[in-house]
């Protein structure tokens, strides 16, 4: 998890880029197609309200992966959605980004 952490926090809201945390997934798990439409996904704007960096992991793995994908992100930051995440969870947005990253890489393959 110590890689995601650290690609995160080049990634994540910093210049020259600014990427959301929906965008910073994509951008980590080397799907840079997918980062200009995600700019609409983060901060809680992805479908239901889910993660941005939940979001992203998922556009970039096997639908088959998604259910798994969604268990580990919900143990590992907290909740599912960004309101629960910062609300009840109070997981830092970052800590989803590599959340999201390591589980994008895990189940890309």
């Amino acid at each position: 998890m110590d890689k995601f952490r650290e690609l995160a926090s080049i990634h994540f809201h910093k210049a020259p880029d600014n990427l959301n945390c929906a965008q910073s997934v994509a951008k980590i798990a080397g799907r840079d197609d997918l980062v200009p439409g995600d700019l609409a996904f983060g901060g809680g704007r992805a479908e239901g309200g889910i993660c941005g960096a939940l979001f992203a992991a998922l556009q970039c793995t096997p639908e088959e992966n998604h259910e798994k994908i969604k268990e580990e992100f919900a143990q590992k930051a907290g909740a599912l959605t960004c309101r629960e995440i910062k609300g009840k969870a109070k997981t830092p947005c970052s800590e989803c980004v590599a959340v999201g990253a390591f589980l994008a890489d895990k189940y890309q393959k």
